[in-house]
């Protein structure tokens, strides 16, 4: 009995002991705050974006009862090209059937089982992206679906997991959406851009070594959020002007800190990239990448390097 007991204390000191060194060390802490912290946990890849783990649509999910798409993101396709997602990491979809002028959706009874129209409402835009595309149209059941550029949005029952876009070009009338809701498309001509990795270090002629995400945009911290217990305050409001960094996988970056890459389970239910267990974040107020206009806001908001700390703060 004792020597079963024994064992079982020294797996959880082991497990203490990793989560401590991953986000403990040289934050000035040395216990956690379970719920602060949340279910710190390395970010999963899926298909050619990468997210980290969250509750699947299964061919079970009825029309109206699927959750909001909350904050949306974009991610770059190498087949697809710029796809929109739901803040969980799922792929949003547009029927060739629908109308966008009007909008009018024309998928309903046994189709809205396996395509599940995206409420509308709590629905923030994609950093980069424009706000005046999200709308609403109300369906013939009365309930309100969400729109982009006027289309309908859908999610697909056989997505079981963030990334997935099994619905694209199904019976020749659905396909991934882009951010303004038009169909996806990968660039495939001579003017395209290479894609980045989903964090990398970017030269700025001001700020020097920055990290950037898989668009080129600014990463950003926020000095009133903590890191050990990882704790982020920014809520509500804030988040429309700083949006959270969705879930990277650690083999997709390239020249920053591995130390403390964890994803943040958010309260709130979103997933946020951490790294040296900081929460990160992107700026709405950045429209191109190299932009850095979030840079020093109210003496909070700093840009940060390739080891996770702030640029041009003081103490």
């Amino acid at each position: 009995m004792n020597t079963w007991r024994n064992a079982s204390l020294a797996v959880t000191a082991v497990a203490v002991l990793a989560l401590t060194t991953a986000c403990g060390q040289g934050n000035g802490a040395s216990t956690a705050n379970g719920q602060a912290v949340g279910n710190a946990s390395p970010a999963a890849q899926a298909g050619d974006g990468a997210y980290g783990s969250g509750d699947g649509y299964g061919s079970d999910t009825a029309a109206g009862n699927a959750k909001p798409a909350g904050q949306l993101a974009v991610w770059d396709s190498k087949k697809l090209g710029k796809v929109v997602t739901d803040s969980a990491g799922f792929t949003l979809y547009r029927f060739d059937k629908d109308t966008a002028s009007p909008p009018k959706s024309n998928c309903d009874g046994d189709c809205a089982k396996v395509w599940p129209p995206v409420p509308a409402g709590s629905v923030t835009a994609a950093a980069g992206t424009e706000a005046s595309v999200i709308g609403e149209v109300v369906r013939a059941d009365g309930t309100k679906q969400l729109t982009l550029g006027g289309w309908p949005m859908y999610r697909f029952a056989k997505d079981t997991k963030p990334g997935d876009a099994n619905g694209q070009g199904v019976g020749g009338t659905w396909f991934a959406s882009a951010p303004d809701g038009k169909k996806a498309a990968a660039d495939s001509g001579a003017g395209a851009v290479a894609a980045l990795p989903g964090l990398s270090v970017r030269k700025d002629p001001k700020l020097g070594n920055i990290v950037v995400d898989k668009r080129g945009m600014t990463v950003y911290r926020f000095k009133k959020d903590s890191a050990w217990p990882m704790k982020s305050a920014c809520t509500g409001a804030c988040l429309d002007k700083w949006p959270v960094l969705a879930p990277v996988a650690k083999s997709d970056t390239a020249g920053i800190i591995k130390k403390g890459f964890v994803t943040f389970n958010r309260p709130d239910g979103l997933k946020q990239q951490s790294l040296n267990c900081w929460p990160t974040y992107t700026f709405s107020g950045d429209i191109k990448p190299g932009d850095t206009n979030g840079q020093g806001i109210g003496g909070t908001w700093y840009a940060i390097s390739p080891d996770a700390k702030l640029i041009g703060a003081t103490k």
